[in-house]
């Protein structure tokens, strides 16, 4: 059971990390839009991902540095623009919540299924995590120890999401206040700020 409670374990260590990813699922589950969608499609991505990294693909990302670069670059232009919409809907406010409020700020369940494969998908550290982190981690399983790590990987991202996007729901009555929805989206919009600023200087920094 050790190939599993290692993938368990460090899954769980690096997915905790704030990112743009997670607040996107915080954000949706507050608003009980497409919660199910969103995070289906970041169980999947982590799925697909970590296969990939956990059987052989950390290899070609190693190989091929100007594909992380341009990743690097599209990533933080993404990021860039989430974090002008959250800032502006912090701004102007009246994001607040009613449990029976049937005219919330919508989004089409494709919209949401876009924005979170975006954001995962351009986000560069999804690679380094999965990719790169956990497949690296997994070296020195033999052939049926890879596939026990990677389960637990796979149940640790499922816990995760599940817990952000379906618990978020306990937070509505705090999230009725137009204050405190303003304060999330202004957290958010630092903190995307902040991640899109590091992605363009670490793709200046390589030559892009």
């Amino acid at each position: 059971m050790y190939p599993f409670f290692s993938g368990f374990s460090l899954m769980m260590a690096l997915i905790v990390a704030i990112g743009a990813q997670n607040a996107f699922v915080l954000r949706q589950g507050l608003l009980r839009q497409h919660v199910g969608v969103v995070i289906f499609i970041c169980w999947l991505c982590d799925c697909l991902l970590s296969s990939a990294g956990v059987f052989g693909l950390s290899r070609l990302f190693a190989d091929h540095p100007t594909a992380s670069r341009i990743l690097a670059l599209a990533g933080g232009l993404f990021l860039l623009g989430y974090a002008a919409k959250s800032a502006r809907r912090a701004w102007l406010g009246g994001g607040h919540l009613e449990a029976s409020q049937p005219d919330a700020p919508a989004m089409s369940a494709g919209k949401a299924a876009a924005t979170t494969l975006a954001l995962t998908l351009l986000n560069p550290h999804v690679y380094i995590d999965t990719v790169m982190l956990i497949g690296g981690a997994a070296t020195h399983f033999d052939y049926s120890g890879k596939w026990q790590y990677l389960i637990g990987v796979i149940l640790a991202s499922g816990l995760w999401f599940s817990l952000l996007g379906y618990g978020a729901r306990l937070l509505l009555p705090l999230f009725k206040r137009e204050q405190v929805w303003q304060l999330l989206d202004s957290l958010i919009a630092l903190m995307m700020l902040y991640l899109g600023v590091m992605l363009l200087c670490q793709a200046w920094s390589t030559g892009v």
